[in-house]
């Protein structure tokens, strides 16, 4: 069963009141990157290849910092700390107004016990600008049995950042 959103919003920060959903939070851009060189995914070890960190840019003094982004596959950074509850697992879906723009969110599921900010692969499609700080991501946690806590390469991530 899904958690309400006022649940998942105690697991997250920070975390303004209108990103709160029904069943979730809303997640936003912080950072935006592409990937310039290969990782690599083997059986008993994994490299995450060589990033570069896209600059947002105001176009006028009062404009808030925005990403102009071409077609083609970016890294995005979500601007919340998240910890997933034990007894808990976490999802993360697209916000629908990213696919109405040509745009998709891949994600992954976030183990109970997992600390940080985490990322998603943004699909590109059509040209967008993505203001920083902008919702494009719902985080929504589940009741799960498991036997361990997440305790992975990725806990704690981006936590001394922004």
């Amino acid at each position: 069963m899904f958690r309400r959103g006022t649940f998942v919003r105690e697991q997250c920060t920070p975390v303004s009141d209108d990103q709160l959903q029904p069943n979730g939070i809303d997640l936003t851009v912080s950072d935006v990157f592409e990937q310039m060189d290969a990782g690599h995914v083997g059986r008993d070890g994994k490299e995450i290849g060589d990033r570069r960190s896209r600059t947002p840019q105001s176009l006028t003094e009062n404009e808030a910092p925005t990403y102009y982004l071409e077609p083609g596959g970016y890294i995005v950074r979500y601007g919340e700390t998240v910890t997933i509850p034990d007894g808990h697992v976490g999802f993360v879906y697209p916000r629908s107004t990213l696919m109405r723009n040509s745009c998709m969110l891949n994600t992954a599921v976030w183990d109970a016990g997992y600390e940080g900010k985490g990322e998603g692969l943004l699909q590109v499609h059509h040209d967008i600008e993505l203001e920083q700080g902008a919702r494009i991501a719902q985080l929504v946690l589940a009741r799960a049995n498991h036997e361990e806590t997440y305790d992975g390469t990725y806990q704690g991530e981006n936590v001394d950042t922004k």
